[in-house]
């Protein structure tokens, strides 16, 4: 990495992620092949361009950054659209447009997450209370109803063990980028478009371990279940024809509906994925992608 990015370059690849996972077919999420859980594209578009100004700005910390952005986008939509996309991608806007000597990405984000202070775990807790995630109850510590009395990523350690997200503020992202990115550039080298790379992706992220939205929700066993359709889903990707394959994925989509089964954390992890390429990208070359 040779300089820090703009905060117009990092609200520009943000939103470009956000619209990148909304025309992707993925299975169970909102996208433009079908709306679901009571939303459709245009909630999701609308918060990602109000929350896209909170997390470019450099000068707000990372708390204020995810406040700010819930914020807005609940103003927007009254929903909750997108508390899981901003807590990923607000400590990576932050790191990419860092001042920093670090030669990547990952290493200033680990700098950002070592960073966090009492008052980003503050800002975020207010976010998450006015977002009301769904299965959000409370915790004998680090209950984000509370006064926080650790930083932000002392707080999520205390979730990672059932929350993808909080995980990925414990391990500096491994999951996007030991998992994440290698498989979307592997997809990206077979499959006809940018779009079926992106549902390659969301598919290997859902047959890779439960999604924290779905268990919150309605349980463990039903997250792993999931899983376990994903996994048997995910054998069709490049070994079946296109249709066979669009059609069985439409198939599952409609059946994770039908049963109110979302898994949002998975579609969170694949925007902070996309979001994560075009930084590093990005900064590789100082020319946007």
């Amino acid at each position: 990495m040779t300089v820090p990015l703009d905060r117009a370059a990092v609200a520009r690849m943000f939103l470009a992620a956000c619209h990148a996972e909304l025309a992707a077919l993925k299975p169970g999420n909102v996208h433009v092949h079908a709306a679901g859980h009571g939303m459709d594209i245009h909630h999701f578009e609308r918060a990602a361009a109000v929350a896209a100004p909170f997390i470019a700005d450099p000068d707000l910390r990372v708390g204020a950054r995810i406040q700010g952005a819930v914020a807005a986008s609940f103003a927007a939509t009254g929903l909750n659209t997108n508390l899981g996309i901003v807590l990923l991608c607000a400590p990576l806007a932050a790191a990419a447009e860092a001042p920093d000597d670090a030669p990547d990405l990952r290493t200033r984000l680990t700098r950002v997450l070592d960073g966090l202070t009492h008052e980003d775990a503050a800002r975020a807790f207010e976010a998450i209370v006015l977002a009301n995630p769904a299965g959000l109850g409370r915790a004998g510590s680090g209950d984000v109803h509370d006064a926080p009395a650790m930083t932000l990523r002392e707080a999520m350690a205390l979730a990672a063990d059932r929350d993808r997200i909080a995980r990925a503020y414990v391990t500096a992202y491994a999951d996007i980028f030991d998992l994440g990115l290698p498989e979307l550039y592997a997809a990206r080298e077979t499959a006809e478009n940018e779009g079926m790379a992106v549902t390659a992706l969301h598919m290997r992220y859902l047959a890779a371990f439960p999604d924290s939205h779905i268990a919150r929700k309605h349980g463990l066993a039903a997250a792993e279940g999931v899983q376990e359709e994903a996994r048997h889903a995910s054998r069709l990707l490049g070994a079946a024809s296109q249709d066979m394959i669009w059609s069985e994925l439409l198939a599952f989509d409609r059946s994770l509906k039908a049963r109110g089964l979302n898994p949002g954390t998975t579609a969170d992890l694949v925007v902070a994925t996309l979001f994560t390429d075009m930084l590093i990208r990005t900064c590789a070359t100082n020319k946007p992608v």
